[in-house]
């Protein structure tokens, strides 16, 4: 498992994946306070939703590319065989998932930060609510991509499925900026919930997949 999980993340880097995520993540951050001007006082005061919303979008974009190729490849049905269950492969794929997002996004929160003039104090909360979320938002987008694994625009369809379920973490995520230790805690208990319950969902899907 420790294999397929390092061969994930090289395939997510080898593809470009980080820099489309840290380019992504930029834009929204640069093009937001255009949408709302250049108040500072208002910047720092959403600018945790922002950065959170962001992130979110950030761990969709490779939704599709998580768990379809290798159900089509054959890779899965040749983990099952060799006595992984379809749970633990889900789990691997969570640990690839946040490994190959979760660092590249923590560092392009320090640029975002600075373009919404987020103080020292905010953005170590929020960089401590990411550190505590992005397993969360793996794990979703895990399940979702496992979900809509073979269904044509999953990628539309995964959104569809994702945002709802998320809400929760960006709500608590935006929070720790008001929230303190109390926020952060909170955002903990909700990602280490979906860190539990999402790789038995995804599990399920893919052995309903390879049924």
């Amino acid at each position: 498992m420790t294999a397929l999980i390092w061969r994930d993340v090289r395939r997510y880097y080898a593809s470009g994946g980080a820099t489309l995520l840290v380019s992504f993540f930029l834009l929204v951050a640069t093009l937001f306070p255009f949408a709302i001007g250049p108040d500072a006082t208002l910047l720092a005061r959403v600018g945790g939703g922002v950065i959170w919303a962001a992130a979110l979008l950030a761990a969709l974009l490779p939704v599709e590319r998580l768990v379809a190729p290798d159900l089509d490849a054959g890779v899965i049905d040749q983990l099952v065989v060799r006595g992984r269950t379809p749970a633990t492969i889900a789990l691997a794929k969570v640990a690839a998932h946040w490994l190959a997002f979760a660092p590249p996004l923590l560092l392009a929160t320090l640029v975002a930060a600075a373009l919404l003039d987020l103080s020292a104090e905010q953005l170590l909360l929020v960089l401590a609510g990411l550190a505590l979320g992005t397993p969360g938002l793996a794990a979703l987008a895990v399940a979702t991509a496992a979900l809509t694994a073979g269904v044509r625009g999953a990628g539309a369809v995964a959104g569809l499925v994702m945002l709802p379920l998320a809400v929760p973490l960006l709500i608590f995520g935006a929070g720790t900026l008001t929230g303190g230790a109390g926020g952060l805690q909170l955002l903990a208990a909700t990602s280490l919930v979906l860190l539990v319950g999402a790789p038995l969902a995804a599990g399920a899907a893919i052995r309903a997949a390879l049924e």
